[in-house]
């Protein structure tokens, strides 16, 4: 059994996946098996996929989610990381990530820079730690700049089985309706401070997109994926107030990337659903936060970035 599963789905990526490839291939640490699910691409992407060393699964297109599912069933490996085709690894990102399984973590979490089409990078170095439950990691993961972005986060595949994980098919956002589950139930979690992962910022892939309607369909996937999350964790002896909190403040963020009547529209429902009520009052600062959202969360959001 190899160490790691490393899933990647592909589908038109053919500028990109041989960076991709290449960053596992130059590895400095090798116990590890890489899946690439074949989601329907119609580029030459596969004709260089065939070049290396990899498990081909071929599908109809079905989207990431489903590219993921269909990954995770045909994985062998103790830990699953999900690698997104036009993105890339720092060659030691296994290495650090073996390092911190020695406590056997159900979670470990890495860091992430991001890379722009003019060579430009941003990294963001978060502050480690290790022998955390789910919920105090949680805690602390939420105050990173990424959180449930399933790529910087490597997941011990039984546990990931145990629990019945899957992402949610056909729709967007897959990441947000499954990763905060995965790190609040999670026994034990590390995170290093290492940067092992480069999120490539390119124009035209699903999140840069400004088409409108794939915008209300962001919008109302995110709902969909916050409903659940809600309904999952009530069937857990956890504490959720915190839980329910992120998941509220992130839902109220994404409505306001609606306009005119769709955002009114959100924002009633949320009232009458009394999302609002679940953001955190403990400090002062918070009440504040959230007499403000409940009255514009786009007032709230511009005050915040200004």
């Amino acid at each position: 059994m190899p160490k790691f599963s490393i899933i990647i789905p592909v589908y038109n990526v053919e500028d990109y996946i041989k960076e991709c490839l290449d960053s596992i291939k130059h590895q400095t640490y090798k116990d590890y098996e890489v899946i690439v699910v074949n989601d329907g691409t119609k580029d030459k992407s596969m004709k260089i996929v065939k070049k290396y060393p990899v498990t081909i699964i071929n599908q109809e297109n079905q989207g990431l989610s489903a590219a993921r599912n269909t990954g995770v069933k045909q994985a062998t490996g103790e830990y699953l990381l999900f690698l997104d085709s036009d993105d890339y690894l720092e060659k030691d990102t296994l290495k650090k990530i073996n390092q911190a399984l020695e406590n056997n973590p159900d979670v470990v979490r890495f860091q992430v820079k991001e890379v722009y089409e003019n060579k430009e990078e941003k990294k963001y170095v978060e502050e480690p730690f290790r022998n955390k439950n789910g919920q105090e990691a949680f805690k602390l993961i939420t105050k990173y700049h990424f959180v449930e972005n399933a790529w910087c986060y490597a997941i011990k595949r039984k546990y990931y089985q145990k629990e019945n994980f899957e992402f949610k098919e056909g729709m967007i956002h897959e990441d947000f309706g499954l990763i905060p589950l995965v790190i609040m139930k999670a026994k034990m979690v590390n995170s290093i401070s290492y940067i092992g992962y480069n999120y490539r910022q390119r124009t035209g892939s699903i999140m840069n997109s400004k088409n409108y309607e794939k915008t209300k369909k962001q919008v109302n996937d995110f709902y969909h994926h916050y409903q659940f999350l809600k309904e999952e964790i009530k069937k857990t002896d956890l504490d959720k107030t915190y839980f329910n909190s992120f998941i509220s403040n992130s839902l109220i963020l994404k409505i306001t990337e609606l306009k005119g009547k769709d955002y009114k529209n959100m924002k009633k429902k949320l009232k009458k659903e009394n999302v609002f009520d679940n953001l955190l009052t403990d400090t002062f600062s918070r009440k504040i936060k959230k007499m403000i959202m409940y009255i514009s969360p786009r007032l709230y959001y511009k005050i915040r970035v200004k």
